[in-house]
């Protein structure tokens, strides 16, 4: 008699425990886990690592994975990671509004990517209608949502999706931005490997664009104190300029720079989502519409809230030679802000 009531003391305790087990689990993870975030483009060789890293960022509640073609294999794939982050695949035209709907951010990918020899502008033509055609659908079917442009030429498309906005009538220049994270991925590296510290320790901005001498790092602020001479400088922003075409040549043609895109990209998503969040984070650089020069829309290091940019701390202090670099990137950005906005008139 005593064994059977003890046998059943034990299930209903095990049976308790199992309870609260369920309901703290269940709790932890409406306490941590909160955004929807599209990615669009997301088979593509940026898209997919990209969607890897968010799967793992806490923050995460939904994944939601757009492309032309079937994303059903990668997206059952990362499925079976041992997070709870629920991966959403669509595809096609007709699903890229289920896509959109209800993200909190939402990041484009979509696109042609770089060939040897070819500048970011050259994708212009081909990559223009598709950033036009999603930051449309965003404006009409997710308003709220924060837009990270990854898609080449950033310097352009992203004076492409603001009108593509306006035409939908809901445009929120807080809410768009050409990510341009990676120059500053490229110049904390470098400089750390130069200065033989680690690049977690290294702090600069990088203002102006995301192409060629667009890009512009901040020597003069770098912290800590950057340690070489002016010829040392040159040689480190030439190489940060044209990072892109180095990983291109070393490809031998079968694709651009995908995996540090998507390192850079899920890096300043995660700035996004904290901002959402009300936390504090370290500023990020990004491509924005504003008066910090004559261009229409530059990179300056920005703060993120509830609404997208909290703060734009615009240019820094610089020194002659930069001041100089950025009148080069000023002028150009320019000349990509209007022809974004004159393939909007067509």
């Amino acid at each position: 008699m005593f064994k059977n009531q003890l046998k059943l003391t034990n299930f209903s305790k095990t049976r308790l425990c199992w309870q609260l087990y369920q309901a703290s689990t269940s709790q932890r993870l409406t306490q941590t886990r909160q955004f929807r975030v599209a990615v669009v483009g997301a088979a593509g060789g940026i898209g997919q690592p990209l969607a890897l890293l968010l799967m793992t960022n806490k923050l995460v509640t939904e994944l939601a994975l757009h492309d032309t073609e079937t994303t059903q294999g990668f997206g059952k794939d990362l499925s079976h990671i041992s997070t709870v982050c629920k991966v959403k695949p669509y595809f096609g035209e007709t699903e890229l509004k289920k896509a959109i709907d209800g993200s909190h951010i939402v990041m484009i990918t979509a696109g042609m990517p770089r060939k040897p020899g070819q500048t970011r502008d050259f994708l212009f033509d081909t990559n223009a209608p598709i950033v036009a055609r999603v930051a449309c659908l965003v404006a009409k079917r997710a308003p709220k949502a924060l837009v990270g442009i990854i898609t080449n030429p950033v310097n352009a498309v992203v004076a492409v999706a603001a009108e593509a906005m306006k035409k939908a009538g809901c445009y929120d220049p807080n809410r768009l931005f050409g990510v341009t994270t990676l120059d500053v991925v490229r110049a904390e590296k470098f400089i750390g490997e130069h200065m033989n510290i680690h690049p977690y320790d290294v702090r600069i901005p990088v203002v102006g664009g995301h192409a060629g001498t667009t890009i512009v790092p901040i020597f003069s602020q770098c912290q800590p104190p950057f340690e070489g001479d002016e010829k040392c400088i040159a040689a480190i922003v030439k190489r940060i300029q044209t990072g892109g075409d180095e990983v291109v040549k070393a490809k031998a043609g079968k694709g651009s720079a995908t995996l540090s895109m998507a390192y850079a990209a899920a890096r300043f998503t995660n700035a996004l989502m904290r901002g959402l969040k009300g936390k504090a984070c370290a500023p990020e650089c990004a491509y924005v519409q504003s008066d910090a020069t004559d261009a229409p829309f530059f990179s300056t290091p920005l703060s993120f809230g509830k609404d997208g940019i909290k703060k734009n701390h615009g240019l820094p202090e610089m020194n002659e030679s930069e001041k100089k670099q950025v009148k080069v990137a000023v002028d150009a950005l320019k000349k990509s802000a209007a022809k974004g906005v004159e393939f909007m008139k067509k």
